[in-house]
């Protein structure tokens, strides 16, 4: 039996397109081509990663942003980048329109908070 594999990791959103463009000015992946689909009718877009595990963005009509670290709406799953240098990544993620997020529990790793409000965490590599 062969083994399932993780393909795509897909979050809730208002605007896919919008938080496509967002992940893609942080990861350098692009984002699929539209085809015939017009940007206002697009309610599932992925980031093209060559066959390997990627991200899909998914538009919810009534999206409620997530709560970190507690609250009412838990943050439910959270994406880690790798980074070489955290003070740089930081500047990166900042200028894309990432908000730092006020509680920081580590040392090693920051987080983030995506233009809707998910958590993100930029790691230090080891």
């Amino acid at each position: 039996m062969t083994l399932p594999q993780l393909h795509i990791t897909a979050l809730d959103c208002p605007d896919p397109l919008a938080l496509a463009d967002f992940y893609s000015r942080l990861t350098g992946l692009e984002v699929e081509p539209l085809g015939d689909l017009l940007p206002q009718d697009v309610t599932w877009i992925e980031l093209v990663n060559d066959g390997k595990p990627t991200l899909g963005f998914q538009k919810i009509d009534s999206f409620v942003a997530p709560t970190w670290p507690d609250g009412a709406r838990p943050q439910q799953l959270h994406l880690d980048f790798d980074v070489d240098d955290l003070d740089r990544g930081e500047q990166h993620v900042l200028s894309l329109g990432a908000t730092k997020a006020d509680f920081q529990p580590g040392d090693t790793f920051r987080v983030y908070l995506d233009p809707v409000g998910h958590p993100f965490c930029l790691v230090l590599r080891t």
